[in-house]
């Protein structure tokens, strides 16, 4: 049986370009040579990476907040979410920050749900979702927000209400889909404890220790 795995490989790049710089993001174009030996433009947004966090309650409820997504005119329901602002930083370290800022929690048990590239087609993105138990208020004062997050909502919602939603196409914030539907899944194979470490290595976005 063949192994179903993704693995590393990497084209043959003639040339590059940086035909925007933003703030956060940039958009390259590489001149890519196929297998046949031509040359092809491929054009991507360079992204530093994002970590999410699934934060589930003693009650199975897990943390949500609803934000507004200029792109998609839309607001939307998510779960906890940031960059890694720092080129090497820790994943886990940002997810905690993360957790802390947006929704004022901390968590005792961090495991990592999965790893996800969230448009390999045309963005570099690499998100690690960790799955977070064990929570409670954090101390100190509330991280103070801005801009769309000052317009954000807080709730705890049901696992299995978030699984129906996605299912019927209400829910669609592709960090949310992904891990309620990962959790869904090891609940229904080896269970949570069986999930890798929180400092699991990360190939696409290596961090120190």
């Amino acid at each position: 049986m063949q192994q179903v795995q993704d693995t590393p490989e990497e084209w043959r790049v003639v040339a590059t370009t940086t035909p925007f710089t933003g703030k956060k993001t940039s958009v390259r174009t590489d001149e890519v040579v196929m297998p046949d030996g031509s040359v092809v433009g491929r054009d991507y947004q360079v992204h530093p990476g994002s970590v999410a966090v699934l934060a589930l309650d003693d009650q199975d409820r897990v943390v949500v907040l609803r934000q507004y997504r200029h792109p998609v005119r839309q607001k939307l329901w998510e779960i906890p979410a940031g960059l890694l602002d720092v080129p090497g930083e820790n994943p886990l370290h940002a997810a905690q920050r993360e957790l802390y800022e947006e929704a004022h929690v901390k968590a005792e048990d961090w495991r990592v749900l999965t790893d996800v590239y969230t448009t390999p087609g045309g963005c570099d993105e690499a998100v690690r979702i960790f799955l977070a138990r064990g929570l409670a208020e954090a101390e100190g004062e509330r991280f103070e927000v801005s801009d769309e997050e000052a317009d954000m909502e807080l709730a705890r919602v049901p696992l299995s209400e978030l699984v129906r939603g996605v299912l019927a196409g209400e829910l669609h914030n592709s960090c949310l889909v992904v891990g309620v539907l990962s959790l869904a899944a090891a609940r229904s194979g080896d269970g949570p404890d069986a999930l890798r470490p929180a400092d699991a290595p990360w190939p696409a976005r290596p961090f120190e220790a």
